[in-house]
């Protein structure tokens, strides 16, 4: 019998996914262990890696993603402001906003705070490590692990908000640091979603009344040094399933969305807030608005990689949500069916983690 096939018969993935699993340290307990090369559950196919992706077509500039100033929004910029996000919103589903009223050393505080927070010995970092996803504070890697294809080198810290959710819980080491990005960060997104609804036609507050900044979960993810980043993503190309994503980040990079067949990196700015649009968004939209495709690539340097993710989402979960009615006509049918918020989260939490599939379940 060849080598290759002795080799696939004694590889026990599933006994690796749980081992890793159970050790609760995350691919920060790998790393630490001294590894130099990724287990084999990390390793994705070589098509869909960095070096060996099909594209097609020449290249898009490197810095296709806008910067909109948002100095103004409450006065005399307000309608060059919605513009911008509309144009944005439908034509690359990215954008970054400055001078969006987060103090710069609020964001850099809890960069600082998630970092240490994984650089705490194993053994306080095992007591908030869960993959019970109704727990309003949870460490874990890969929430997505044992549908997912491949694993992604990252771990991450999610805060899942709401009127229950008991402070405390969150880890004293970065506490205060998310409770205060969390308050301005909820006033940011109440003002792009009412830019956002005033830029389809409808009224300001009109996702604001389908709850959609009500169920906001913050993902802080920690991108630690891969010992093999040729092999491996640090997050698997994918779609956000919230309505909107506020991203805060640090200024190494990493981040990428498709555009045009291509691979494009989100350059970082200094002080500037990236904002994307979710699948539920681009339902409730009729696909005015579109969720894109975006990945980050596995860190290659010493230093680890952090960013805070906020997700905008539906709260009342047994309301049906599907396409505004104000957006569907004769020449502009319904492109998605109706479905609940707790269908909609159901599915995203059994549902593999890869490209635009997920948006595909609500389709007609």
């Amino acid at each position: 019998m060849e080598n290759g096939r002795d080799e696939e018969e004694v590889y026990d993935r599933a006994k690796e996914l749980k081992e890793f699993d159970d050790s609760k340290t995350g691919v920060k307990g790998l790393l630490d262990s001294g590894i130099t090369s990724i287990p084999r559950f990390f390793i994705y196919p070589p098509d869909s890696l960095p070096c060996t992706t099909a594209i097609t077509g020449p290249p898009p500039a490197s810095n296709v993603i806008p910067t909109i100033d948002l100095s103004g929004f409450e006065l005399d910029r307000r309608s060059i402001i919605i513009d911008q996000i509309r144009h944005a919103s439908s034509k690359l589903g990215f954008f970054q906003v400055t001078n969006h009223g987060i103090p710069s050393e609020i964001i850099d505080r809890t960069i600082a705070a998630i970092k240490a927070f994984n650089e705490q010995p194993p053994e306080i970092r095992v007591l908030h490590y869960s993959r019970d996803i109704e727990r309003s504070v949870s460490y874990s890697s890969n929430f997505d692990l044992y549908v997912s294809k491949a694993a992604s080198w990252r771990d991450t810290l999610a805060i899942n908000w709401g009127p229950n959710i008991d402070i405390s819980e969150i880890p004293e080491i970065c506490r205060s640091e998310i409770v205060e990005l969390h308050r301005q960060v909820q006033w940011l997104g109440e003002t792009l979603m009412e830019m956002l609804s005033e830029g389809l036609g409808v009224e300001g507050g009109r996702l604001k009344a389908l709850s959609c900044t009500e169920g906001t979960t913050m993902a802080g993810h920690y991108y630690p040094l891969c010992p093999q980043p040729d092999l491996t993503l640090g997050l698997v190309s994918h779609t956000d399933a919230s309505a909107i994503t506020v991203l805060v980040q640090d200024q190494m990079g990493g981040l990428q969305i498709k555009h045009e067949g291509h691979w494009v990196d989100v350059h970082p700015v200094p002080n500037a807030i990236v904002i994307n649009i979710g699948d539920l968004l681009q339902i409730l939209s009729n696909e005015k608005y579109r969720s894109v495709e975006h990945r980050v690539l596995a860190n290659h340097h010493p230093q680890p990689r952090i960013s805070i993710a906020n997700f905008f989402n539906a709260s009342k979960k047994d309301d049906c949500y599907g396409p505004l009615p104000e957006l569907i006509s004769p020449d502009k049918p319904a492109l998605y069916r109706e479905f609940t918020f707790s269908e909609f989260l159901r599915k995203f939490y059994t549902t593999e983690l890869s490209g635009k599939s997920f948006i595909s379940n609500f389709q007609l």
